[in-house]
């Protein structure tokens, strides 16, 4: 699809800009609300045009394997699922994040617990970024708010991927997967080469040359003196993420005597509390967090030297507030609002539910 302007549903736009970004392989199973996802790319058919293999997996352990087996070989290799679905992946993405494999990993997430609902929740938090699977690993996590950065993060989460060589997660939720709005698709690029892939991705399995030899990619390592010394590694990696890779929005924070700190469709919603809360003369910004590992820890410690309160809004029934609180480091009041099992809160609840519990408490 070309990168003119168009009004999109945010799973399709993430599959559009798979197809535009080049990526190599999709494995996928549907699960609503992300469904369109994989609907989308088999209407497009880009095997026809870009060579993309897009293949529905018989379940979602399936799924994620293919995606071991992609990455392994250095190719863009991706799925999408939603919570449930997730769940049943955990495993493999444990593997891949212990054989150091870069891939892209999206949860349009549903509420829960259980089979739940197919409604929006934000109740994956502490799954994604405390780690769903065995071990101690993490996923470089981005929270889009908007279609425009469902397909922009693509791309991101590639880069970071691959610069990391550590999967990347998009964690969004029903509400953005399911809304349309205008989009601008990145411009098309072609898929690597073979010899480009071998140049760039030197620890790939791509077989023995007379250049290279065979590469082994396993997260298995019986001698656990080895095994200690694979994963200080790996824990030196992640403090290089969280030196390098933290974003954030700030909206109206220069003045805010209050803030609200939320992710995803959430934080849109935030918006408009802000909107409120100024006209009843409540000074009140937003942090928004881009990135939910690394977390924003040192800027929302610095703005607990600055306002008398912070409200966490969140679908869930409070998860990112762990992470607040432990960033605030006792400094001011942190206090969690939400709606759980697919409801969405209003602005109006949301900024009531601010002034009871930190501005009037």
């Amino acid at each position: 699809m070309s990168e003119e302007i168009s009004l999109l549903k945010g799973n399709e736009a993430i599959a559009y800009a798979a197809v535009n970004y080049g990526v190599d392989g999709y494995f996928g199973y549907p699960i609503t609300p992300q469904s369109e996802i994989i609907e989308t790319l088999m209407a497009a058919a880009p095997w026809k045009t870009t060579g993309m293999v897009v293949l529905q997996a018989e379940s979602e352990v399936a799924a994620i394997n293919m995606v071991y087996g992609g990455a392994a070989c250095g190719k863009y290799s991706m799925t999408s699922s939603s919570s449930t679905g997730i769940s049943l992946k955990q495993e493999g993405i444990s593997y891949l994040a212990g054989a150091e494999l870069p891939c892209l990993l999206v949860n349009v997430q549903r509420g829960g617990p259980g089979l739940g609902t197919i409604q929006p929740s934000q109740a994956d938090y502490f799954q994604t970024v405390k780690g769903g699977g065995h071990g101690d690993y993490k996923l470089i996590t981005l929270a889009p708010n908007s279609v425009q950065e469902m397909a922009d993060f693509v791309s991101l989460g590639f880069e970071l991927a691959f610069k990391y060589r550590n999967p990347a997660m998009i964690l969004s939720d029903g509400v953005i997967g399911q809304m349309m709005e205008k989009v601008k698709l990145p411009a098309p690029q072609r898929r690597r080469t073979e010899q480009e892939i071998r140049e760039q991705c030197p620890w790939a399995t791509l077989g023995k040359t007379p250049e290279r030899k065979p590469n082994i990619i396993t997260s298995l390592e019986l001698d656990p003196v080895k095994m200690e010394e694979n994963n200080l590694r790996i824990q030196a990696k992640y403090r290089e993420i969280e030196k390098n890779e933290v974003r954030y929005d700030e909206i109206m924070c220069e003045d805010a005597d209050y803030l609200l700190v939320a992710f995803g469709s959430t934080a849109r919603i935030c918006l408009k509390v802000i909107e409120l809360a100024r006209k009843q003369g409540y000074k009140v910004g937003l942090l928004r967090p881009i990135t939910l590992w690394p977390f924003p820890s040192d800027i929302i410690n610095k703005y607990a030297d600055q306002v008398k309160g912070i409200l966490t809004v969140e679908m869930n029934a409070g998860q990112m507030i762990e992470d607040v609180r432990l960033a605030v480091n006792g400094k001011v009041k942190v206090e969690h609002y939400g709606r759980l099992g697919g409801m969405v809160p209003t602005p109006e609840a949301t900024l009531e539910a601010l002034i009871e519990k930190v501005i009037n408490s």
